[in-house]
């Protein structure tokens, strides 16, 4: 579902101005806040991400957050995020902003998974690759709603190289996609057949490498759950609770933020405003 329902409506200012560098060639603090938009990380035309760096940014001190839309991995749009683009900035300043887009499955046939999950890493590994070049750090976090959820919390427990996340934020993502196929809730099952190539009989291994809960051990970053009780897709009892106390059993740290009549996204503005409090804080205590 497309995140549009978030808190403000906003205007971003864009200001380009190059990056210095000092003689000897070695990043140092740059004072503008620099947007970009449609940066390509690879060669399709979904590849590509919006870029938020603050001013006074540097490569020892910039945190990175990394958003990623949801859509049941069949649609959306990295501009599903710009009405939350102003509370992120304000409630995580200082915070470079990294907004994806990645290629969408066209179902039954077209960029099924995980061109998704590839899609994230190969984002990831390029603006690592280019942290001197935006002078930020390796302090990274993932943010991502539904489908968006999903591919962070995969990539963040899944992949620890060249970079280790620091934390995710997840909204409302699935965690057990055998879950997901044996109970749908709205999302058809052979909605999920046909991203996953089979069922859990037929193509049980790329089931469990696309699960989170796959992955879910003692070395998983700390991770904030944020889930409505009354959501049609995504179930919060076997897919965020059930990764709440896997977490709890790892020795993770973690919090599970259960909203009793919140829908898939659909949540009012008080909601949200909590919603926002409770991971601004959560990475101020876990990412320092």
């Amino acid at each position: 579902m497309k995140f549009y329902r978030l808190l403000f409506i906003i205007t971003i200012s864009t200001v380009f101005i190059s990056c210095s560098k000092s003689d000897s060639g070695t990043a140092v603090v740059s004072p503008a806040a620099i947007t970009t938009a449609d940066v390509a990380y690879g060669t399709d035309a979904q590849q590509k991400m919006d870029i938020y760096l603050p001013a006074n940014r540097s490569i020892t001190t910039t945190k990175v957050l990394i958003l990623i839309h949801g859509g049941g991995w069949t649609s959306g749009d990295k501009t599903d995020f710009n009405t939350s683009m102003d509370t992120l900035k304000s409630r995580l300043p200082g915070y470079a902003i990294f907004n994806l887009n990645y290629r969408l499955a066209t179902l039954p046939a077209t960029n099924v998974f995980p061109a998704q999950e590839l899609d994230t890493k190969a984002a990831i590994e390029f603006i690592y690759n280019n942290r001197a070049t935006y002078l930020v750090s390796d302090k990274f976090v993932l943010l991502g709603t539904s489908a968006g959820g999903h591919l962070a919390l995969l990539h963040a427990y899944k992949y620890h190289a060249p970079v280790n996340i620091k934390a995710v934020v997840d909204f409302f993502g699935p965690t057990d996609m055998v879950d997901m196929y044996n109970n749908p809730g709205s999302y058809p099952a052979i909605g999920i057949a046909a991203l996953l190539s089979g069922t859990p009989t037929t193509n049980l291994t790329l089931y469990q490498q696309s699960s989170p809960l796959t992955f879910t051990n003692a070395t998983s970053c700390p991770t904030i759950i944020l889930q409505g009780g009354a959501d049609p897709l995504v179930n919060p009892t076997t897919q965020s609770l059930a990764l709440k106390n896997k977490l709890i059993t790892a020795g993770v740290v973690n919090q599970y933020v259960f909203y009793p009549t919140g829908g898939h996204g659909n949540w009012d503005i008080p909601t949200y405003t909590d919603a926002y409090s409770k991971i601004q804080a959560f990475l101020t205590i876990n990412v320092p």
